[in-house]
């Protein structure tokens, strides 16, 4: 077969070929660069038709929390960059070891001097009836993702969808969790009684357990799978005891085995993986294999932090300054379905070990340290993953925890000078070789030399050296390290919601949704805020991410809203209220106008102001007089215009074609029309709407928060305007043909505003953050995403179109309204009390 070279007959330098595009091989190439970049010419193959992406993170792709973008380790600008040749979808199908040449399914034949096989694993597949019907798949990369996803949206027109997975370890949990944030009903099917037994005890497992049939998934533990049933595609699951559970999709997630057929094929030995010695190279010297494909002395990995030690030893050797491997200790630190778990060693316990417990029922936290000759010999950490690397130290050195022993259960703060200890000092006494992000197995000592060499912020030391990039569980020691090297010179990133916490507001709203948090308490436990109650920045931001996240089922926080929002009214600099009825689109009645002339007379209000936003303004109303005021106006058909919320304010219109002889829609009717479906929505800031009849928008549409301009051919839809001190223009978000478009359009906006902007953020600065190509991508472009948005928005609507004004003249929540008691000082008891 003709060899095609993919490299210049030139480039005389040894050519490494690799096999293997995924996690281990690219990080044993990198490795190799930062050691000698122009050493070897390097050719890769990968299976998939795809760079070099995070498999890890493949959980929260499928839950929806990232995009594929998102999870890129190594872009195509990176091949490029290093003179990489990568032959993406077209996987290398045999090895001729004599003629040291492979060939790929295509048949193309590529000569190597070096050869490393990265194959990885493949999954495990149980051998029951029915294994083979269509709807059956793994979970191992993103053509597997796409198919839950497929299968998801394909539940949702039907009106639900039933999964079932088949695996109750990490990665059939993060399937679980990821079908069900997507609206499926999921029932996990474990052979085991114990939830991930290779990482949790029995009691760990009986939590997770707990917590996840909280959330609405159905766990079978002791459930033996007899047969996939299903006539042409899959329809359900039978278990050994005749249980049989309806599904349209089945997630196999049983485990892993070592990806060893091409190697075997080419005569290498194998035993469980691909046997290595200590420089990962194979029984044939000139064929390496590195990760989750071999066996080293014995032992096969499925963990990352051994994969790369496995790399960096792999990386010596080809530049011709060997260290060896010489196995792994390993840690898991992760968090399932947004729950973290930690577990090191070995937990089974028995002669000799020594348990010591911490149970924390209201925290939900577990924690087990085993000791066997006052050294630590396991851990197993449930809610509270803290010190997970500081036990994990202690382990892999073997030091004497003796004098630590009656402390150790509380962690290293407590165990090293007691419960207020720096938190920064903690992780200045970790070894240099002490773990700091187990998902891509970076030291500390790494992370340091990262920032003496210019990485001086978070952002900086993850594009570098990896630390944080992947769950991010480890943010907070590399922030400690930040701070402790550089002092004052750290550079800021993302900023916090407030000085409660550590987690910027994008965060929090993710792991509000994450862990279908309920409560502002739940939230506050959770996230580790630092304040026992929270503040008066933190609290209604957090009261409103729980109001959006979850309609109908959280209960309004009275006290974490501002006082206007608080009264449904705007109090003024003399400690009156003023009141703003709604007058749909503009439009009012002398029904509603006498309503308000009697209003102002009955309670002698000093002044009547018609609004920028086409309303009128009730001035000098004192607080315990609002529920009768609004008790009048409600008698006229008139409710809360929200001119006090971070809600819908108004929508604004001109008179349109049925008056204007330069109208050329009906821009009034629109107007009332969309005021009527969005009025009573919470927002993270004030919005206002506007829609003008014709191209000289009288209605001001280019400075309000979603705006539209009708025109002969339809209507112009533009959005993030605004007046006041910073004036800014729309941007043009689309044009479309009828009335209806613009209110479904309208209401994904709306929504899409809702779920992305941060708490006090206008439509304005946050187009201005996320682009106006993104808006358009969401919104023009995505028919069915557009549709998701809309729905969620008047799903949202049915429990807020409730005029707070009706419920508190009926007497709901009096006490905000009684009048402050007045404190007279009599002459006599003032003398007395001064000393007169």
């Amino acid at each position: 077969m003709e060899h095609h070279p993919l490299k210049p007959a030139a480039d005389t330098r040894d050519h490494l070929v690799v096999i293997g595009n995924g996690m281990a091989g690219c990080r044993a190439v990198e490795e190799l660069l930062a050691r000698d970049a122009d050493r070897y010419r390097v050719t890769i193959f990968g299976a998939e038709p795809r760079v070099n992406y995070n498999r890890i993170m493949l959980s929260p792709v499928l839950a929806g929390e990232k995009s594929f973008d998102d999870i890129v380790i190594n872009d195509a600008d990176w091949y490029a960059a290093n003179g990489i040749a990568l032959v993406a979808g077209d996987p290398v199908a045999a090895i001729d070891r004599a003629a040291r040449t492979v060939t790929t399914r295509s048949g193309t034949v590529e000569s190597y001097d070096r050869l490393l096989i990265a194959t990885g694993s493949d999954p495990f597949i149980i051998p029951v009836p029915g294994k083979d019907l269509p709807g059956v798949i793994a979970f191992r990369d993103m053509d597997d993702v796409d198919t839950m996803l497929a299968a998801a949206d394909a539940g949702k027109k039907s009106g639900g969808g039933d999964a079932v997975v088949i695996g109750g370890g990490l990665l059939g949990l993060e399937a679980a969790h990821g079908l069900s944030l997507r609206g499926m009903k999921v029932t996990v099917v474990h052979l085991m009684p114990t939830l991930m037994e290779r990482q949790l005890d029995e009691a760990a497992g009986w939590l997770l357990k707990q917590a996840l049939e909280a959330r609405g998934q159905t766990i079978l533990t002791g459930a033996d799978t007899a047969a996939i049933v299903g006539d042409g595609k899959v329809e359900g699951v039978k278990l050994k005891d005749g249980t049989l559970i309806p599904a349209s999709l089945v997630v196999m997630a049983v485990g892993i085995r070592p990806s060893v057929a091409l190697a075997r094929d080419a005569g290498l030995a194998v035993g469980r993986g691909i046997q290595v010695d200590d420089h990962m190279v194979t029984s044939d010297p000139a064929v390496l294999a590195v990760g989750e494909c071999v066996e080293h002395d014995g032992q096969v990995y499925g963990l990352v932090a051994p994969l790369w030690d496995m790399c960096r030893s792999l990386a010596d050797g080809l530049v011709e300054r060997p260290t060896g491997y010489r196995g792994s200790v390993t840690s898991t630190k992760l968090k399932v379905s947004g729950i973290d778990v930690f577990s090191a060693g070995d937990f089974s316990g028995g002669d000799g070990c020594e348990d010591i417990v911490l149970r924390d029922a209201s925290r939900g936290v577990y924690k087990r340290v085993i000791v066997k000759e006052d050294r630590i010999i396991g851990a197993v950490l449930y809610g509270d993953t803290a010190d997970g690397g500081w036990y994990f130290d202690l382990l892999k050195k073997q030091e004497d925890v003796s004098n630590l022993r009656d402390l150790l259960i509380f962690g290293q703060s407590f165990a090293s000078g007691g419960g207020a200890a720096d938190p920064k000092a903690a992780v200045a006494a970790l070894s240099d070789d002490a773990e700091i992000c187990g998902c891509n197995g970076i030291t500390k000592g790494q992370v340091v030399s990262c920032i003496a060499k210019g990485a001086h912020s978070l952002d900086a030391v993850r594009a570098t050296c990896k630390a944080s990039a992947s769950c991010g569980s480890c943010t907070g020691l590399v922030e400690n390290l930040l701070a402790l090297t550089l002092g004052d010179e750290v550079q800021a990133g993302p900023k916090t919601m407030c000085k409660c916490t550590s987690f910027g507001h994008d965060d929090v709203r993710r792991e509000i949704v994450a862990q279908t948090m309920r409560s502002i308490p739940e939230v506050m436990q959770k996230l580790h805020w630092t304040t026992p109650d929270g503040c008066s920045s933190c609290r209604p931001a957090l009261n409103y991410y729980l109001l959006c996240a979850l309609p109908g089922g959280y209960v309004d926080d009275q006290q974490s809203r501002f006082v206007n929002e608080r009264l449904h009214a705007n109090i003024q600099k003399d400690g009156t209220y003023s009141v703003v009825p709604r007058m749909w689109g503009g439009l009012t009645n002398p029904t509603e106008l006498r309503a308000i002339a009697d209003v102002v007379e009955k309670f002698n209000a000093p002044m009547v102001k018609v609004t920028g936003g086409q309303r009128l303004d009730i001035f000098g109303i004192k607080k315990e007089d609002l529920p009768a005021v609004w008790a009048d106006l409600n008698a006229a058909g008139m409710v809360s215009g929200h001119a006090y919320g971070k809600a819908l304010r108004t929508v604004k219109t001109c008179v349109g074609s049925e008056w204007c002889r330069f109208g050329t829609q009906d821009s009034t009717g629109l107007g009332v029309k969309i005021e009527r479906m969005s009025w009573g929505s919470w927002m993270p800031h004030k919005f206002k709407i506007a829609v003008s009849g014709c191209p000289r928008n009288c209605a001001e549409a280019t400075i309000k928060d979603f705006g539209i301009v009708c025109v002969d051919s339809g209507y112009e839809l533009h959005v993030g305007g605004n007046g006041g001190i910073h004036v800014r223009v729309t941007d043009l978000l689309c044009k479309v043909a009828t009335e209806q478009e613009a209110m479904d359009y309208c209401a994904a906006f709306i929504q899409l505003y809702r779920e992305e902007a941060r708490y006090l953020e206008r439509t304005a600065p946050w187009i201005e953050r996320v682009g106006v190509d993104y808006v358009k991508a969401r919104i023009a472009d995505d028919d069915a995403g557009r549709e998701a948005l809309r729905a969620r928005f008047l799903y949202a609507q049915s429990f807020s179109q409730d005029d707070p004004w009706a419920q508190r003249a009926e007497g709901a929540e009096a006490e905000h309204h009684a009048p402050m008691a007045r404190f007279t000082p009599q002459e006599g008891a003032l003398k007395e009390e001064v000393g007169v």
